[in-house]
């Protein structure tokens, strides 16, 4: 009996990328015959409107430490006029009167109670104000 010697098969280590090369440069043509035929899409962007109506100054309740109130309104004149609580309502009525839109600022001492600010956002509520904003400082 002969006895065949077996070479030991070598792995192959390298992979061929011609295919790989062949594939891509067919894909590159395509892609520059196609994208001169892409129409590139319009953007619309919005256009800025002019306002035709001045914006409202707000109306400022300051609440002091004490619990006193003052009411600063921005848009007539810029002097401060000192009520009682129970004159809120009647004050806000009235200037809501001229304008139903009229916003409301309110600015509270640090130190004031939580439950005299909460008095004075109740009795806004209470007269439907739709714009109620709170005042804070910047550090």
């Amino acid at each position: 009996m002969i006895k065949h010697r077996t070479r030991p098969r070598r792995f192959m280590n390298e992979i061929n990328v011609v295919p790989y090369i062949d594939v891509m440069l067919v894909l590159l043509i395509i892609f520059m015959i196609t994208a001169p035929l892409i129409n590139p899409g319009q953007v619309e962007l919005p256009q800025i409107g002019k306002s035709l109506t001045q914006p409202i100054a707000p109306l400022e309740i300051m609440i002091e430490i004490n619990g006193d109130l003052t009411i600063h309104d921005r848009s007539q004149t810029n002097v401060a006029q000192r009520i009682e609580f129970n004159q809120l309502a009647s004050v806000i009525k009235q200037k809501q009167v001229q304008d139903l839109e009229q916003p409301v600022v309110i600015a509270a001492d640090k130190n004031v109670r939580y439950e005299v600010v909460m008095d004075v956002m109740n009795v806004l509520q209470q007269l439907q104000v739709n714009k109620i904003g709170l005042l804070a400082k910047q550090k």
